[in-house]
């Protein structure tokens, strides 16, 4: 499946949910991340990030998709994440 991460995340946390992301996913700009990933990888990706956030203040949304076949990615002006799968 291909996944989107995006998280706003309290600035005393965000460097580990950061490295934790870049374990899983690729890096699209700031607080956002997207790839490839198994089901499998995914929930172990949740589990390691409930263990850092506050559910009172911070905020993880995660966008999965089966099937890519109608999508389309457009970026507009610098790219900061580099190489991306999506497109």
């Amino acid at each position: 499946m291909f996944a989107i991460i995006v998280y706003d995340i309290n600035v005393d946390r965000v460097a580990k949910i950061l490295k934790i992301s870049r374990k899983y996913f690729n890096w699209v700009q700031n607080s956002v991340f997207e790839g490839e990933i198994t089901e499998a990888k995914l929930e172990k990706y949740k589990i390691e990030v409930k263990k850092i956030i506050n559910t009172e203040e911070d905020s993880i949304i995660i966008y999965t998709f089966r099937d890519m076949k109608y999508s389309h990615r457009e970026t507009l002006g610098k790219d900061k994440g580099g190489d991306n799968i999506f497109l």
